[in-house]
């Protein structure tokens, strides 16, 4: 059975063909040589031996010169020089060969070395570029004479034909060929159109053929093949696209034929996730859910997965009326049976927290609204307790008042070993959070994870920005490395939390691999269509106070055991003292109230002792400065 594979391969016909013409060349040589017949160079050896040692020696030499990576559609000067240096280096290994195992004499070999090079390179070349001709001759270039695109589809699947189909029957583009990574497609044809070789063959089969486009039609790729292809695509020189993820190919607004630009979401996110949407439409289906932040990132993209299961209700809260107005305009247009309802209020106003929450009743609250952003808090401790800490007590109050089943905390990987005041302060939100799940009937779910691809305010957006700008783009430090994942598989695996949960627990995402920033970097450079440290400079600022070298996902103290999803981790909490915790957020609101910012950095150090090794500013605004150098 594997013999028969591999004499149906495409290029079997090619190999037997060159080892025919290999034995024709070393018999007409000889035959050249002797003019009388020919019965071998060594005459005590049997010419079917002699033919045998020739064929395995220069076989393999012509396999070794990547002869058959290759089309003879395509065939040009490049071929011709590896059929040129096959034929000299078979030629001398196959002499060595004859005079060191079998005794013959180099005078009787000098005419064969002179002869069989020249007689091989003909017979091997020939054919190839005769071919070449009548294929070029054969057919008008349509795509030239019609101004057509020209377009090399990476990924002959099904994928790359239904993208074949969908661009023969819009008449823009004219695709004159495929490129796949299976060996057993290279050399077939889909819908008539051949298959040109492998996707590294790309920069030469692109300029051969003259592509215009280059698509990658591969929606299940990995991020590791997505970048490998990418590098492909980026050494030809051939504008390139992609179809959308499998991901994106699920909703309703994405088709096959939608081209994008590579993002480098599709670099660094990971396979999709698979989820238990049965136990999720179970625990979301037919319920009130309330979304604080509901106009940022994680809460925008919240807002648009649950709408997609069909709540009671959906209720927004977000205090920013631009954002709060994207998100209702978005619904509105993409879900209109939906019923929900835009707040516009502040979750540390006590009154609207009372008056939303004790209105629409919410049976789950999604917590997503908090103050973020690591290099601003830090010199304001005040809004960043106010907003991340007492924000959240009050909600969680409220949410116990008036029977809410079900609140997510929506964390970050910050929160461990905090070096900052946002890490901080995201703690003791998880240290409250716990302690109400000890108290109430709700159940508290705390779910944390890393940075966000994308999301406001985060490295990606600032990246960009400098690039368009020219650069150069500003790292804080070479070695300094995130987790990262793209914002629809957070939230997704947010909405899986909250429905395994049973209440206190922390649940941590599965977060990867994590990335270095200047390899982020450098991607989002040459996406961009230009080269690191030569068009766009990478420049290092230095740390800046609170930013830690690598972030962690779990506490030394919390062990954390996997749940039945694999992208979700369960860690074990660490037990706290409701009655100190308490009497500190107590005395922490009164700090609030007078703008004591000293008071509030004593109690934030008293709920997290891991800060006392942290620089805190309590003067707002108060700047750091950084010395700025170029990297070499």
């Amino acid at each position: 059975m594997k013999i028969m594979r591999i004499l149906r391969h495409p290029r079997a016909a090619v190999v037997l063909h060159d080892l025919v013409m290999v034995a024709l060349a070393w018999l007409v040589a000889g035959w050249i040589i002797n003019r009388s017949g020919f019965n071998g160079v060594v005459g005590a050896l049997p010419l079917l031996a002699e033919l045998f040692l020739v064929l395995t020696v220069q076989g393999l030499i012509l396999w070794l010169t990547g002869l058959y990576k290759g089309l003879w559609r395509f065939a040009s000067f490049p071929d011709l020089w590896n059929i040129a240096r096959a034929a000299v280096f078979g030629t001398l290994l196959i002499i060595t060969a004859l005079t060191i195992f079998y005794g013959g004499e180099l005078r009787h070999m000098v005419g064969p070395v002179l002869v069989y090079p020249a007689v091989l390179f003909l017979a091997l070349g020939l054919p190839r570029m005769c071919y070449r001709f009548w294929k070029d001759s054969r057919l008008p270039d349509r795509s030239r004479t019609s101004g057509l695109q020209r377009v090399v589809i990476l990924g002959a699947g099904r994928s790359g034909a239904l993208l074949e189909r969908e661009l023969r029957r819009r008449g823009a583009s004219d695709v004159v060929g495929f490129l796949d990574d299976n060996d057993r497609l290279c050399g077939a044809q889909v819908h008539g159109i051949p298959v040109l070789g492998r996707i590294d063959l790309l920069p030469r089969v692109g300029r051969e053929v003259g592509a215009d486009l280059a698509i990658i039609a591969m929606p299940s790729a990995t991020n590791q093949q997505m970048r490998r292809v990418v590098e492909i695509c980026e050494k030809s020189d051939i504008e390139f696209r992609t179809l959308p993820t499998l991901n994106e190919l699920g909703s309703q607004a994405t088709r096959i034929d939608d081209l994008k630009r590579v993002a480098i979401d599709d670099l660094l996110g990971r396979e999709p996730v698979s989820l238990v949407w049965d136990s999720i439409r179970e625990g979301l289906a037919g319920k009130r859910v309330m979304i604080t932040g509901g106009g940022g990132s994680i809460g925008s993209e919240l807002c648009r997965q649950i709408a997609r299961l069909n709540p009671v209700e959906l209720i927004i809260i977000d205090n920013s009326e631009y954002a709060l107005y994207r998100i209702d305009h978005e619904l509105h247009s993409d879900f209109q049976d939906l019923i929900f309802y835009s707040v516009l209020g502040d979750i540390c106003d006590p009154a609207t927290v009372e008056k939303v929450v004790g209105e629409y009743r919410p049976d789950m609250i999604f917590h997503a609204a908090a103050y973020k952003h690591l290099p601003i808090l830090q010199t304001q401790i005040r809004e960043a307790f106010r907003n991340n800490v007492l924000g959240t007590m009050r909600l969680a109050e409220a949410a116990e008042r008036h029977g809410v089943g079900t609140f997510v905390l929506i964390s970050t990987d910050k929160a461990v070993n905090p070096a900052n005041i946002m890490g901080g302060t995201k703690r003791v939100a998880e240290m409250y959070c716990q302690s109400m799940a000890a108290r109430s009937n709700t159940r508290y779910i705390t779910v944390r994870f890393g940075n966000v691809l994308n999301s406001n305010g985060s490295v990606v957006p600032l990246f960009k920005e400098q690039i368009a700008k020219g650069g150069p783009v500003t790292v804080t430090h070479p070695e300094i490395s995130r987790y990262f994942m793209t914002i629809s598989e957070a939230s997704q695996l947010i909405m899986q939390a909250a429905v395994l949960g049973s209440g206190g627990e922390i649940y941590v995402l599965d977060m990867g691999e994590p990335v270095k920033i200047t390899y982020l970097a450098e991607q989002l450079i040459r996406l961009s269509g230009k080269v690191p440290g030569r068009d766009i400079q990478i420049v290092y600022t230095g740390l800046r106070p609170g930013e830690k070298l690598f972030e962690e996902l779990f506490h030394e103290l919390e062990p954390y055991e996997q749940t039945q999803h694999e992208k979700i981790f369960l860690a074990h909490p660490r037990q706290g003292n409701w009655e100190n915790l308490s009497a500190d957020l107590r005395e922490a609101e009164s700090a609030v109230a007078r703008y004591d910012t000293k008071k509030l950095k004593q109690i934030l150090l008293r709920l997290v002792p891991e800060l006392a090794k942290t620089s805190i500013s309590t003067k707002p605004g108060a700047a750091e400065v950084v010395s700025i150098y170029r990297a070499s």
